[in-house]
């Protein structure tokens, strides 16, 4: 077997446990630790600067496909999710994930990596900040509650994260009890990872610098390795 792709498969693997560990001890989402991990990853094999964070990205949103339904059921299962709410967001979140997929897959590395860095770095003080969010008595009108989701699809989708860092406090301010905005941010996931995902596998076809095991832009190695 190619030394390659033995260190992938390694490296892969350690960086499943450390994401699986990161993102229980931080209380975030898996896809905000997967794709700086699987990008060393990747820069570390020394695979070409061009194409590391879009495979980072794609294969993170594949990987949140399978994870966030478990976990949209389940919350669910326990009527922690808002039906109505999600099904007005489903239009508007795939819109904003397919305007996202098509710029991300044509960014250049530096661009996409300055998105996913700059996000992140707003997440990571929210977090650490950790204010209490106060809840709004009038609800946003109903052009801006749509316009919300068209702009979190469209970020997510190039973070390769699932959008709950972003839609749980909006939905929260709005009005939405945590439990419920938590829960149905994770059905979000599934919404925004589908979509995402294809337009990275479609958007990376016919690359000849890709990671063994990929399908355009996602990496099957991350996606079989990573999975819980």
């Amino acid at each position: 077997m190619d030394f390659n792709l033995i260190s992938l498969v390694l490296l892969t693997l350690l960086s499943g446990c450390i994401a699986g560990i990161l993102a229980g001890l931080l209380g975030v989402g898996g896809g905000i630790v997967v794709v700086p991990l699987l990008y060393y990853v990747l820069n570390y094999l020394n695979y070409d600067q061009s194409i590391i964070m879009h495979v980072a990205v794609g294969s993170s949103l594949l990987i949140i496909v399978p994870t966030s339904i478990r976990s949209a059921i389940q919350h669910r299962k326990r009527g922690s999710f808002d039906q109505n709410v999600f099904k007005k967001w489903i239009p508007p979140l795939i819109l904003g994930t397919i305007i996202g997929a098509f710029f991300a897959v044509y960014a250049t590395f530096e661009v996409l990596t300055s998105i996913f860095a700059s996000i992140a770095t707003l997440v990571a003080i929210e977090m650490f900040l950790n204010r209490k969010i106060k809840k709004s008595k009038i609800l946003p009108s109903k052009i801006l509650f749509q316009i919300f989701p068209i702009f979190i699809g469209l970020v997510s989708v190039m973070m390769g994260i699932g959008g709950g860092s972003l839609s749980v406090p909006i939905l929260n301010y709005s009005g939405m009890e945590m439990r419920k905005a938590v829960g149905t941010s994770a059905a979000f996931g599934t919404v925004i990872a589908i979509p995402g995902s294809i337009g990275f596998i479609i958007g990376g076809l016919g690359q000849t610098l890709l990671p063994p095991l990929s399908i355009g832009y996602v990496n099957l190695i991350a996606f079989g390795l990573i999975v819980p």
